[in-house]
């Protein structure tokens, strides 16, 4: 009797949005450590990151907020017309219940502080099961 293949799960891609180049990579190391978790593409501000996702296809973007040329919350804003529902989690180290506030009613599904590593990979977690994830 033949022997039934499995389907490989897919692969999630990730943009991931952050001024500098050190954040980057971490996040990078530790979301790729992650099974089926792939980060397709890097951008340094929001305007890259509007251009990025126009030309590529994503499952999920991590967005910084405070970045030069435009900020996260723009950024995010001008994603999600062009893409309602997108999954965004927004990353910071200006956590606030003000800006989870703002993030919450641009669309963006999640925010958390940048520096708890495990709380970035249980906000995407989250999100991809279309669940809010708001840490601030």
């Amino acid at each position: 009797m033949p022997e039934t293949v499995k389907p490989r799960p897919q692969e999630t891609r990730i943009l991931v949005v952050d001024d500098s180049d050190l954040m980057r990579r971490n996040l990078r190391t530790v979301l790729e450590a992650q099974d089926h978790w792939k980060v397709c593409d890097e951008a340094s501000n929001g305007r890259e990151a509007v251009t990025k996702f126009d030309d590529e296809k994503f499952d999920v973007v991590v967005l910084d907020f405070q970045m030069p040329v435009m900020d996260g919350l723009e950024a995010a804003r001008q994603i999600v017309g062009r893409s309602p529902g997108m999954p965004i989690l927004m990353v910071t180290l200006h956590a606030s219940s003000q800006l989870a506030e703002q993030a919450r009613q641009i669309g963006i599904r999640g925010v958390c502080g940048k520096s708890d590593i495990k709380c970035v990979v249980e906000g995407i977690e989250a999100i991809l099961q279309d669940k809010p994830y708001f840490h601030a």
